[in-house]
């Protein structure tokens, strides 16, 4: 076979058939028609065109013919795995190869778009090490974990209308900001335009209002994972986040990556979570079988093409399982195609902080970048890419696609 064969992929490849991430595209020749796509190696496979050349049953073609992830979101978890299943036949059986040869679009020819209608964003704060950072930057001389922090994951609900997906322009917000030593507040562009390196989950099955969804259920619910760039107005954020907490410090772009790797992908991703003190009230207790599990993903953080930070998300106090129990333990229900972000993922060390008020420690401590400049916060032009690995069968390390933005001037 030609190395030019896009069917011919090295069994490590990161977009290899055992990652398979779903995301929504369209063509320059078409760009109003709206296909669903699985990313393999540098191609994009025409899931619906498939489907219909491989003569696949009518109930799975009907699913993969739709222009976004919900149909499949909703279909829940007995009709991912079939789905994944028809997939990795097309992909690797030779029977299949001439059929779906041509549903196979390169890359660079399509255009991404959002994969799925974001029903509810609720945002966590599931770190130990970035939420004891932030609280000695913001509460000096004070605990610098709240007393709720070790019982509960932490979380705010967000807009999930301003939800775009990766390669989208971020406009520098503006809002109220009271920098210290002033009596009274100003309004303008943020001065502190920071971003948070987090890991997203996506919502398929649906849960009734007034139900609870139990940890051991979780796989249930969660369809899989994206990256996602929280991007943070901290002198905004600063100034009204007391006593309800973030609103507009937070609420004007949150960007994700194109393509959701399904949980499916990620077995060979799971670890055991770190140990919890206190013990967690038993709602949110995973030390009984089943247990859920924490995921090895090594995200690596690009300000302009430099790395500035590698932070790592197996140390993440609470699990996605924790969180979707606590997000529904009142009985608030789940709907296809919430998305609910881990919150900043940090380490214990610089330059494995997620975010630049770490990173900066709010600015005291400005990054130098190999090309000399320095960044406190967020300048205008400036571009951040998020993206993130995680283990594979037989060594082989999965690529979690980049999520991509660039701070664009306020608008006057």
């Amino acid at each position: 076979m030609s190395p030019a064969d896009p069917f011919d992929l090295p069994h490590d490849a990161p977009y290899g058939v055992h990652n398979l991430p779903y995301g929504v595209f369209s063509t320059p020749a078409d760009p109003t028609r709206r296909r669903l796509g699985v990313r393999y190696g540098d191609h994009v496979l025409d899931a619906g065109a498939a489907a219909r050349a491989t003569g696949a049953p009518t109930d799975l073609a009907d699913l993969l013919a739709a222009p976004s992830l919900g149909p499949l979101l909703a279909a829940g978890r007995p009709a991912w795995t079939t789905v994944r299943a028809a997939l990795t036949s097309w992909l690797t059986a030779p029977e299949h190869r001439a059929a779906v040869a041509p549903c196979l679009l390169p890359l660079t020819d399509t255009v991404p778009h959002l994969p799925f209608e974001v029903a509810d964003y609720v945002d966590f704060y599931a770190s130990e090490h970035h939420a004891s950072n932030v609280g000695r930057i913001f509460r000096p001389g004070a605990d610098a974990l709240p007393p709720n922090w070790k019982h509960l994951p932490i979380g705010y609900h967000g807009r999930a209308g301003t939800v775009v997906v990766s390669g989208t322009d971020v406009v520098r917000p503006c809002g109220q900001r009271r920098e210290p030593g002033e009596q009274e507040p100003s309004y303008g562009p943020s001065v502190r335009l920071d971003i948070e390196a987090e890991v997203g989950f996506v919502v398929g099955t649906p849960s009734a209002r007034g139900e609870r969804v139990a940890l051991a259920d979780a796989d249930d619910h969660v369809f899989g994972l994206c990256l996602l760039n929280d991007w943070s107005a901290r002198d905004i954020q600063a100034w009204e986040y007391v006593p309800l907490g973030p609103m507009l410090g937070k609420s004007f772009a949150t960007s994700v990556s194109a393509w959701v790797t399904p949980l499916d992908a990620l077995r060979y991703a799971r670890t055991d979570p770190p140990p919890r003190d206190p013990a967690p009230l038993p709602y949110l207790d995973d030390r009984a079988a089943p247990v859920p599990y924490g995921l090895d993903l090594a995200l690596e953080v690009r300000l302009n093409g430099h790395v500035v930070a590698r932070p790592p998300f197996a140390g993440m106090y609470w699990t996605y399982a924790q969180m979707l129990a606590h997000l529904t333990v009142n009985g608030a229900s789940l709907r296809t195609g919430d998305l609910f972000g881990s919150g900043t993922v940090s380490g214990p060390v610089r330059e494995t902080r997620g975010a630049l008020i770490e990173l900066s420690w709010n600015g005291a401590e400005p990054l130098r970048l190999p090309d000399g400049t320095e960044r406190a916060f967020l300048e205008d032009g400036d571009e951040v890419a998020i993206s993130a690995t995680a283990p594979g069968p037989d060594g082989a390390r999965l690529a979690l696609a980049e999520v991509r933005g660039r701070v664009r001037p306020a608008r006057p």
